[in-house]
């Protein structure tokens, strides 16, 4: 407990020094440049939820009175994403029966990140079941940036892999970036590349991948009949992994979006407007059931793990929303687990099949 104090403490530090910095620039440069805005790269902030968190603990949360509780609907993702697997292994062997090809994929793993090791393992055997080939190449968290680039590098070069990924959150010490920006644009199946980022956003314009975890969170509220043309979402977390795409998506399905992050003032009112909710901070139990209105529908993106002794694990998995009480607000829930990571990974292995396809002009 003392450990997590003293890291929100110093995460909070970096992020008030970072913002001083930013006004400091601001204030300096203001004078001599022809536009008052600054470059952007200039006003981003560290996502910092610990505050706010604290902020909330201390004050008493005044929870709407639902005469007429609702018990949620389960929004299976496990099942959803199993269905949706059994169909690409069998467009994997119409593959390999037809060309004699199959697709590939390669991750790139950095440092011992527990976390990090259980999402790529998961990807690998997930690969196995469909099919797919896979490769992983496991650098220490001391390697160098060269070391990342040439791995890279012969990845990208390889015709037999489609799909390339860098599981990220990358060591601190290492330009992530760079490194991602290095991904050929044909192989980014984790839908990161800045031109793939761009095409979302645009009007007219179609990404060659979608993000996989926004990409599952859309599918799952297709395949559960939830309308989002015209409705009013509400994402929680701004990430360029998941957070900003979400919210790109959900435009493109022409909901009406609210962008929450850790400096949005008066969330839980902004939240309680939203038909759809999208919670993706990583910060456990964060949305309460005063955060929904009733009859709401909520994707819960969160994993947090938690000691527990009593599973076979020693841990298990918390998300952002507390489903406890969500349940009896929403109209229909993602758990956690079972949620939205079978989808995300699901979604990778359509990527990497899409790709294949693409490459092999296979249809």
């Amino acid at each position: 407990m003392l450990t997590a104090v003293l890291r929100g403490s110093e995460v909070a530090m970096h992020t008030g020094l970072r913002s001083l910095r930013a006004l400091s620039s601001l204030a300096n440069n203001g004078s001599c440049q022809i536009l008052k805005s600054p470059p952007l790269v200039s006003l981003d902030l560290l996502e910092d939820w610990t505050c706010r968190v604290d902020q909330d603990r201390q004050k008493t949360v005044s929870i709407p009175n639902h005469s007429n509780q609702l018990t949620a609907a389960l929004i299976d993702g496990k099942a959803i994403s199993e269905e949706i697997r059994s169909k690409i292994a069998n467009e994997v062997n119409r593959m390999k029966s037809s060309i004699g090809k199959t697709p590939g994929l390669a991750v790139i793993l950095v440092g011992n990140r527990r976390d990090c090791q259980i999402y790529v393992r998961n990807k690998i055997l997930a690969c196995e079941e469909a099919g797919i080939r896979s490769e992983v190449v496991d650098l220490p968290e001391s390697c160098s940036e060269d070391e990342i680039l040439s791995a890279l590098s012969n990845f990208n070069e390889n015709p037999e892999i489609h799909g390339v990924l860098v599981q990220i959150p990358l060591p601190e010490c290492l330009d992530e970036g760079k490194i991602l920006s290095m991904l050929p644009l044909e192989k980014d199946v984790d839908g990161f590349h800045p031109l793939n980022m761009g095409n979302l956003a645009l009007k007219g314009r179609e990404p060659l991948f979608i993000p996989c975890t926004p990409k599952g969170c859309i599918e799952l509220l297709l395949k559960s009949g939830v309308e989002i043309y015209g409705k009013r979402a509400v994402v929680i977390g701004k990430s360029n992994i998941v957070g900003l795409p979400t919210s790109l998506l959900l435009q493109r399905y022409h909901a009406t979006v609210t962008i929450i992050h850790a400096l949005t003032k008066n969330p839980e009112m902004l939240a309680r407007e939203a038909d759809i909710v999208v919670a993706a901070v990583g910060m456990p139990n964060l949305v309460r059931k005063s955060w929904l209105k009733p009859g709401a529908v909520v994707i819960d993106v969160g994993t947090y793990p938690i000691e527990d002794s009593s599973s076979d694990q020693g841990y298990r998995l918390l998300g952002d929303v507390c489903y406890g009480e969500a349940i009896n607000v929403a109209s229909a829930i993602t758990p956690v687990p079972g949620g939205v990571g079978p989808m995300t990974v699901a979604m990778l292995l359509l990527n990497t099949l899409e790709s294949a396809k693409r490459f092999y002009d296979f249809s």
